[in-house]
């Protein structure tokens, strides 16, 4: 800390002294060459202490420099030359009014920079606030979905155990079905959140590369039917070739998780459509189903991890985990994602800009 300090007025100190001596630098090259007029040489020396006030910390810079200032006017481009003279009848009015326009004007600079700093760490105390309150929703999240399932399968595997023999070979293999999808529900989980990881922290920018909008789009489609072989999709694309800068993985991550939403809690009444659409900076993708909708209580909160009740009866396996996820990397790619309500469902939007768009 000791260390930290000394080192901080050495740099004050160096910035000081370095400014005053370029400033006198350039004072003079302005009073042989250009003008002689103090007050030109007044103005400069005004630019140089407010350029020493924004580079130091605190008042004592500034109000040094302002003192300094107003001595090298007198001695050095005021008569008599090469000697301090504060003496005659209208030096002491002027250089007292010069100090202190000096010191006014190193002080108000001092305290915007002040309370730009303070500002700074006000907002950076706001979102690390917001961070945990994500971090927290999504442990509730992550809890309450992966409980489910677990119980489910827990409870499917111990009745099949004890109860083996007293049950019919229907029952049974209702039992083992449960079992199923509860367990490819939770691998499906394990796959969100291990595509968390390769997000990058913050201040770091994602790894991207061109990838064609086409071959993420089939390949996104083709592993949720792996997944769900009866799933029913209208998939709509640009007839061009069209090229983004992405992390593919993460992409189809948010695809997937996107149909899936709209497949499981929907109970659409048609085939749910996925529909990506070439504009001008970014691409844009919908996916949209023909369902029950979604809460508009809880709209305003659908992708913070904690939506997990929607207008469907089945919460059995909530959505909220899947679409915080999906907002993460959404950000990540520089996208947005939004959620509404349309006559006959919900629908999902996401957009991710084209390269260089968002530079």
């Amino acid at each position: 800390m000791k260390k930290e300090k000394s080192r901080r007025i050495i740099h004050d100190l160096s910035a000081t002294i370095g400014l005053l001596a370029l400033t006198t630098g350039l004072a003079f090259v302005l009073f042989l060459h250009v003008s002689d007029n103090p007050a030109n040489t007044a103005l400069l020396y005004a630019i140089g202490i407010i350029t020493i006030a924004n580079c130091t910390n605190g008042y004592l810079y500034g109000l040094f420099a302002s003192l300094c200032g107003v001595i090298c006017i007198n001695c050095f481009f005021t008569y008599p030359y090469s000697s301090i003279d504060f003496y005659r009848s209208d030096y002491p009015s002027t250089f007292l009014c010069m100090l202190l326009l000096f010191s006014i004007a190193s002080f108000a600079s001092s305290y915007v920079k002040q309370q730009a700093r303070i500002l700074s760490a006000r907002e950076e105390q706001l979102l690390e606030a917001e961070k945990e309150k994500l971090r927290a929703n999504l442990l509730r999240a992550v809890s309450h979905d992966l409980r489910t399932p677990l119980t489910s399968i827990l409870g499917a595997s111990t009745s099949l155990e004890e109860n083996w023999k007293n049950y019919e070979m229907s029952e049974r293999l209702e039992l083992i079905h449960t079992i199923h999808d509860d367990a490819s529900w939770l691998l499906n989980m394990v796959e969100n959140l291990l595509s968390v990881t390769h997000i990058q922290p913050e201040g770091e920018e994602l790894k991207k590369s061109l990838e064609i909008l086409d071959e993420v789009v089939a390949e996104s489609v083709t592993r949720l039917k792996k997944r769900m072989p009866e799933a029913e999709i209208d998939v709509t694309v640009p007839m061009e070739i069209i090229m983004i800068p992405m992390d593919a993985m993460l992409i189809e991550q948010v695809l997937i998780n996107l149909m899936e939403n709209a497949l499981t809690h929907s109970h659409s009444r048609q085939p749910i459509r996925l529909v990506a659409e070439n504009q001008e900076d970014c691409v844009h993708f919908r996916v949209i189903d023909y369902g029950v909708g979604l809460n508009e209580a809880h709209m305003n909160h659908i992708f913070d991890g904690t939506y997990t009740e929607t207008a469907s009866s089945d919460v059995h396996k909530g959505m909220g985990i899947g679409l915080s996820i999906c907002h993460s990397i959404i950000t990540a790619h520089h996208g947005t994602i939004s959620a509404r309500n349309h006559g006959s469902g919900a629908e999902f939007l996401f957009t991710l800009p084209k390269e260089g768009a968002y530079e």
